[in-house]
C-alpha cells in the first residue's frame, strides 16, 4: 500500500535541516507517544517508520539521492527522466520510498497502523479517513465470512490490528469535528463527531473515547440549533431537525429556566441569552407553539415569551382571540411581576379603552408613562399617547423578534378596520365586566428586587433578564478537555442582543403605582359603578393618531384640491383678522395721544441736552474677553451666613418634591455642582424627595492670603429631614453636622466649590 508521506514530514523537518536538527527531531518523535489506548504493536509500527526515515536522512549519500528525488517531484514533477535516473541510482532501502508518479512510501499491511498514526499527528484527518475506512469495510466483510465458516484462528489473527485502526479513524473524526467547529461549520462538525461515535459504538470499543465525543456533541448542540434554524424557511427538513434538537435540549434542562444539566456548559443566564438570540430565527407560529408548551411546566420565562408570540400573531394575523389568550396568561404573571403595561396594551387591542387606562395607572414603567403623557397633552385621557406607544412597541420591540414579522408595519387603524377584528371585539364583555375580572384574578402585587447589569436594551419591551436571573456581561465558552481554542459563542457577543435589539428594563418592581406617583389600590366596588357605553372599534380608530408615512395613508373622501382650498381660506381669514387688529391698534393709539396732548399738555424741561453719537455708545461696553471684576472687600460672617443659607434653601428645593435642579447652578460650582445634580436627578427618577429643616451657625471664616477670591467657612448645621418615596413617608433623621465649605468668588458672586464634613459624613 502506498502512503502519501515523505521522510521529512515523518520527522517534521524542513529540507535544509542540519544533522543536529535531524538528531533532535528523531529523539523528540521517539519520546512522544500516542494515546494510551493504542496497543504496543501500533506503537512499534509507528516507531519503525520513524527509524526508517532517520536512517535514510542521517546517511549523507542516501539523503543526497533522496533529496534529488524529493526536489524532482516538489519543483519539476514533469521531469520524469531525472526522477527515473534518481530512482535507479538510489540505494535499495529507499527505492520503496517513491516513484516517478507520486512522492510517497510503500508500507506493508502491518505498518498501516503506524502510518495512520503519523498522518493523524500531522493533522491529515481527512487522509486518515480516506485510507482507514476501506480497510474497516473490508475487514468487517471478511470478519462476517470467517464467522460463518467458524474459523476461530482466522478471527483471532484478523483482530490483531483492527482495534488500533478503529481508534485512529475515530480520533480523526473527533479532531476533524473540532476543526470544523472552530471554523463555524457546526452541522458538519456534528456529522464528523457522530461518525466517529457510531464507529466506536458499532465495534463496542474504547468507551472513554465514546464519552469524549459525546461530551463534544452536547456542547455543540446549541450551535447546531442556531445554525439549522437560521436557514431559509424553504429548508424545512433541516429546520425541523433544529427544532427537534431544541426540544431535546429543553427536555434535558427541564425547561427554559430549568436547573438540570444538559452537558452544554451553559448556566441559566447563558441559556437565557441563547434563547433570546434564538427567537430571531423562529417564526411567530413556531414561537407560539414552542413557548406555549413550555409555559405549562410551569415557566415564568416561557409564559412571558408566549405572551409576546400571542400578541404578535394576534395583531399581525388579525386574530384578537390570541391577544385575549395572552391577557389571560398575563394575569398569572401579574401576581408576582409588574406587567401592567402589557396588560394595558392587550386591553387596548381588545377595544377596552377604559380598562387599558385603568391598568396603565398601576404601571411603574416611568419612561413609557412619560411618553404616553407627552403625546396625550391635548386630550382628556391618555388614549392618543397609548395608541402611539402601542404602534411603536409592536413595530420596534415585538415584531423584530420574529423572522416573518421583522419587516412588517404595525398600524392600529388597519387592525381596527378589519371586519373580523370588529366582529370579535363587538362580542367581548364591557369594560366594567373586564375590570371586575381583573380585580378578582389579580388582587395584589408583590414588589421584587431590581435586576441590574442587564445586557438587553433599556425600554419597555422587557426580556428574559427580568425573571430574577442576575446578569454577567460576558460568558466564556465551556472548554473541551483537549481543545480550548473555539470561537466565543454567538449568544455571548455584544451583537447577539441586537439589536439585536434594545435593554430589558427591570420587571420586578413595587406596583399599585399611579401616574402621578401616589399609591392607590383598585377600588373593590368598581364593578358596582354605572356601566358606561362600550367604545366600538370605529370610535377607537377615529381617535388613533395617524403615525404612518404620507404615502401609506388611506385614501380619504375629500379631494386634494378641496383640502388645499379649505386651507387657503383659513389662511386668508387669519391674515385679514391680524390686519384688522393692527389698524384698530394704530387708530386707538393715535386718538389717545391726541386727546392727551389736548387736555394734559406737558411742559418742556430746559437744561442740558443728552448728546448721543451714532459711532459711540452712550455707556462703555466691556471687552467680552476681559475677566469680570470681583466684588471688593473681605468675606464677612454675615456674607458667609447668607451664602450658606442660600445653599441650604437651594438644597431643599432641588431635593424636595418639586425637584428644582436648575437652581443648583446659582450657588454651587465645580465637582460639588455635578455631584448634587446627579443626586437630585436620581431622586427624581426614583420618585423620591426630602423635606428639610435647617438651623445654621457660622463658626469661622478664613480668607486665603494668596488668593483674595477664595475663602473657607466652617459652620454648625442642624439638619432634620424626612424621606418620601412615591408620595409616601418612609423615615426621618436628625443630624448635628460640623461642615467645611470652600468658597470661590466667580463673576462677583460667592459660590460653594466643595463641601466636606469635619466630624460626620453628610448627604
Amino acid at each position: 500500500m502506498r502512503i502519501p508521506l515523505d521522510y521529512y514530514r515523518i520527522l517534521g523537518l524542513p529540507l535544509a535541516a542540519s544533522n543536529e536538527q535531524l538528531r533532535q527531531a528523531y529523539s523528540d518523535r521517539i519520546v512522544q507517544l500516542p494515546r494510551r489506548e493504542y496497543s504496543q504493536a501500533a506503537i512499534s509500527s509507528r516507531k519503525q517508520l520513524i527509524e526508517e526515515a532517520y536512517v535514510v536522512l542521517s546517511d549523507p549519500k542516501q539523503r543526497s539521492t533522496y533529496d534529488h528525488l524529493y526536489l524532482a517531484h516538489a519543483y519539476d514533477p514533469d521531469n520524469l527522466a531525472a526522477a527515473a535516473v534518481a530512482k535507479e541510482n538510489r540505494p535499495e532501502s529507499t527505492k520503496r520510498g517513491s516513484d516517478t508518479q507520486s512522492l510517497g512510501i510503500e508500507i506493508s499491511q502491518d505498518e498501516l497502523v503506524g502510518a495512520l498514526l503519523i498522518l493523524q499527528e500531522l493533522g491529515e484527518y481527512e487522509l486518515v479517513l480516506k485510507l482507514g475506512r476501506p480497510y474497516l469495510v473490508n475487514k468487517n466483510g471478511a470478519k462476517s465470512v470467517r464467522k460463518s465458516n467458524n474459523s476461530a484462528d482466522e478471527e483471532i489473527y484478523e483482530s490483531a490490528e483492527h482495534p488500533d485502526v478503529v481508534l485512529t479513524v475515530a480520533l480523526a473524526c473527533l479532531e476533524l469535528g473540532r476543526e470544523q467547529w472552530q471554523q463555524g461549520h457546526y452541522e458538519n462538525a456534528a456529522i464528523s463527531l457522530e461518525t466517529g461515535q457510531e464507529l466506536l459504538v458499532r465495534e463496542g470499543l474504547f468507551s472513554t473515547v465514546q464519552a469524549e465525543i459525546q461530551a463534544d456533541l452536547y456542547k455543540l448542540r446549541p450551535y447546531r440549533i442556531l445554525e439549522l434554524l437560521a436557514l431559509p424557511q424553504e429548508k424545512t427538513a433541516e429546520r425541523r431537525q433544529g427544532l427537534e434538537l431544541l426540544q431535546n435540549l429543553l427536555e434535558d434542562r427541564g425547561g427554559i429556566d430549568g436547573t438540570n444539566s444538559d452537558e452544554s456548559g451553559l448556566n441559566i443566564d447563558d441559556f437565557l441569552r441563547f434563547i433570546q438570540q434564538l427567537r430571531n430565527h423562529l417564526t411567530v407560529a413556531e414561537q407560539h407553539k414552542l413557548f406555549e408548551a413550555q409555559s405549562k411546566r410551569p415557566s415564568a420565562v416561557a409564559t412571558y415569551l408566549a405572551v409576546y408570540a400571542l400578541i404578535a400573531r394576534g395583531f399581525a394575523q388579525r386574530q384578537p382571540a390570541l391577544i385575549r389568550q395572552a391577557r389571560q396568561m398575563l394575569m398569572r404573571l401579574g401576581k408576582r411581576q409588574d406587567v401592567h403595561l402589557e396588560q394595558s396594551l392587550c386591553a387596548l387591542l381588545l377595544g377596552q379603552t377604559e380598562e387599558a387606562t385603568r391598568v396603565l395607572e398601576l404601571s411603574q414603567e416611568y419612561e413609557a408613562l412619560a411618553f404616553i403623557r407627552e403625546k396625550s397633552q391635548d386630550s382628556p385621557d391618555l388614549l392618543p399617547g397609548l395608541c402611539l406607544y402601542a404602534e411603536q412597541w409592536l413595530q420596534h420591540e415585538v415584531f423584530p423578534h420574529f423572522r416573518d414579522l421583522a419587516n412588517q408595519q404595525a398600524f392600529l387603524k388597519d387592525y381596527f378596520a378589519n371586519q373580523q377584528v370588529q366582529a370579535y371585539l363587538e362580542a367581548l364583555p364591557t369594560d366594567a365586566e373586564t375590570t371586575n375580572e381583573w380585580a378578582v384574578i389579580n388582587p395584589q402585587y408583590f414588589p421584587q428586587p431590581k435586576t441590574k447589569n442587564s445586557p438587553f436594551p433599556n425600554n419597555s419591551a422587557r426580556t428574559l433578564g427580568q425573571f430574577n436571573h442576575s446578569r454577567t456581561p460576558e460568558v466564556d465558552l465551556p472548554e473541551t478537555p483537549e481543545y480550548s481554542n473555539f470561537s466565543p459563542p454567538i449568544w455571548n457577543s455584544s451583537e447577539s442582543v441586537k439589536s439585536d435589539v434594545p435593554v430589558a428594563e427591570r420587571m420586578s418592581r413595587g406596583t399599585n403605582q399611579h401616574l402621578n406617583g401616589s399609591g392607590k389600590a383598585a377600588a373593590p366596588g368598581h364593578n358596582q359603578k354605572r356601566r358606561r357605553r362600550k367604545p366600538t372599534p370605529s370610535t377607537i380608530r377615529e381617535r388613533i393618531p395617524d403615525n404612518r408615512p404620507h404615502s401609506r395613508r388611506p385614501r380619504r373622501r375629500r379631494t386634494f384640491a378641496n383640502t388645499i382650498e379649505g386651507k387657503t381660506r383659513l389662511v386668508w381669514r387669519v391674515f385679514i383678522s391680524l390686519v384688522s387688529l393692527l389698524v384698530l391698534w394704530v387708530i386707538a393709539t393715535t386718538t389717545f395721544g391726541w386727546l392727551k396732548n389736548m387736555f394734559f399738555p406737558t411742559s418742556t424741561v430746559r437744561g442740558s441736552e443728552l448728546f448721543v453719537e451714532i459711532n459711540q455708545p452712550p455707556i462703555s461696553i466691556p471687552d467680552p474677553n476681559s475677566k469680570p471684576e470681583l466684588a471688593e472687600g473681605p468675606l464677612t460672617n454675615a456674607t458667609a451666613e447668607e451664602v450658606i443659607r442660600a445653599w441650604l434653601l437651594t438644597k431643599a428645593e432641588a431635593f424636595g418634591p418639586n425637584h428644582e435642579i436648575n437652581n443648583l447652578e446659582q450657588i454651587l460650582t465645580g465637582s460639588v455642582l455635578s455631584q448634587s445634580r446627579q443626586t437630585a436627578q436620581k431622586y427624581k427618577l426614583e420618585n423620591q424627595y426630602y423635606k428639610y429643616d435647617h438651623s445654621l451657625k457660622i463658626d469661622s471664616v478664613e480668607e486665603s492670603d494668596l488668593l483674595a477670591d477664595r475663602a473657607v467657612v466652617k459652620a454648625t448645621v442642624k439638619e432634620a429631614k424626612q424621606l418620601y418615596e412615591n408620595g409616601q413617608f418612609q423615615n426621618s433623621s436628625n443630624e448635628d453636622l460640623r461642615v467645611q465649605y470652600d468658597l470661590i468668588r466667580e463673576r462677583g458672586k460667592w459660590r460653594i466649590q466643595s463641601i466636606s464634613a469635619v466630624n460626620q459624613i453628610i448627604r
